[in-house]
């Protein structure tokens, strides 16, 4: 569904960094319909997308969906079967890996275990004959920006996960590459210290200005860091945005449904006056009344979503809702600060809703086999057509 111009403009105040919406921006980096073919098995079939200098890009995708061997084509690591890749306005297919000015950190991190944190971070400098006295103020800088500076003497095996993730960043980083490149590199992380470690990653890209391309099947960390996110799918580009108009405004079910919680119900619209229509999702059930600037026709089918946070529930009708419908609660999930509630609201047919739990459990005003209220305003959801 696309945007209303209020709804753009409020998106985009929401953050001052967007050079994709600026007409005069030059890109960095250029995928231009490459295709990489593997025998018969297409893995990534003519994709086209643009990554501005000092983005934090993520690549977002379910495993065998293909954002890897993007990755490994930009690394050098693979070839494009047809298509360009242009980094600063040149084609860098010709580059092997080591020619092309930029990085890459792995998810096992690859460090050296017979050499200390110092001389991890310090390898790749050493290589490249930079000066001593250069070399020790680099590496010093690298210590004090992933704060490791009491660990420098430290093997990787002295190491916890994520004291080795950083020490692998900042070795990553200790070049200064005008792009780093991340392929799921938190993935061996814990959940509690993969949150702390996105913050610490956003913190150091920004105070760097350095480019970070990241693979992820994780959405929340997609959601989380990124300045913009590729959803993939099938070898191909499903919807490029920011985080924020990726999770509201989805462009397929396929993308409202792999970012996030959310109810999809499927149905027949009839259009009115001022973008507004009715859903007809089920027989003998009031018509779902929605917002789209889509141009819809008369009795086409649609799909209507809706995320769990956006649906009220209440134990007794609502007054003045655009959108009521009766249920039955068949199951409760308890998240601490939250509880799903799912209720079932015609044969078959569940609909997810969220509460705050601003009452402790035993106080609840909602239990199992309980009838309800769902109910939402008509520009709570999302109008997809395919």
């Amino acid at each position: 569904m696309p945007t209303t111009d209020s709804d753009e403009m409020n998106i985009a105040n929401s953050h001052t960094f967007a050079p994709w919406d600026e007409a005069s921006a030059v890109p960095l980096i250029s995928f231009k319909n490459v295709v990489k073919k593997f025998g018969d098995f297409t893995a990534i079939d003519n994709v086209s997308l643009d990554i501005y200098e000092k983005e934090f890009y993520s690549l977002l995708g379910p495993s065998g969906c293909g954002k890897t061997t993007l990755m490994r084509m930009l690394a050098g690591f693979e070839k494009p079967t047809a298509g360009q890749i242009l980094f600063d306005g040149q084609d860098i297919s010709p580059l092997p890996p080591n020619k092309r000015p930029f990085n890459m950190m792995f998810q096992s991190y690859a460090l050296f275990p017979h050499l200390s944190v110092v001389e991890n971070i310090a390898f790749g400098l050493k290589r490249s004959n930079m000066p001593k006295a250069e070399i020790n103020q680099r590496v010093d800088e690298m210590l004090t920006m992933v704060q490791l500076q009491q660990l420098a003497a430290r093997k990787p095996a002295q190491l916890s996960g994520g004291q080795r993730q950083r020490v692998a960043l900042a070795r990553s980083l200790a070049k200064r590459p005008k792009l780093l490149l991340l392929d799921e590199p938190l993935g061996a992380l814990d959940k509690k210290l993969r949150q702390e470690t996105q913050f610490e990653l956003m913190d150091i890209q920004e105070k760097l200005g350095t480019t970070f391309i990241i693979v992820t099947h994780d959405q929340e960390e997609a959601m989380t860091v990124s300045s913009r996110v590729a959803v993939m799918n099938h070898g191909r580009i499903q919807q490029v945005a920011t985080p924020a108009e990726i999770y509201e405004f989805p462009n397929s079910r396929y993308v409202a449904d792999f970012i996030g919680d959310i109810n999809i119900l499927e149905g027949h619209c009839q259009t009115g006056a001022d973008n507004q229509l009715q859903i007809h999702w089920a027989e003998g059930i009031t018509p779902i009344n929605a917002t789209t600037n889509t141009a819809m026709r008369d009795d086409s089918e649609c799909y209507f979503a809706i995320r769990p946070e956006k649906i009220s529930i209440s134990t007794s009708p609502p007054a003045d809702a655009e959108n009521v419908i009766q249920g039955k609660v068949l199951d409760i999930a308890y998240l601490g600060n939250l509880s799903t509630y799912h209720v079932e609201v015609a044969p078959g047919c569940v609909i997810k809703a969220q509460a705050a739990n601003q009452k402790r459990l035993s106080r609840r005003d909602i239990s199992w086999e309980q009838t309800v209220w769902l109910s939402w305003t008509s520009t709570a959801g999302v109008v997809l057509t395919q």
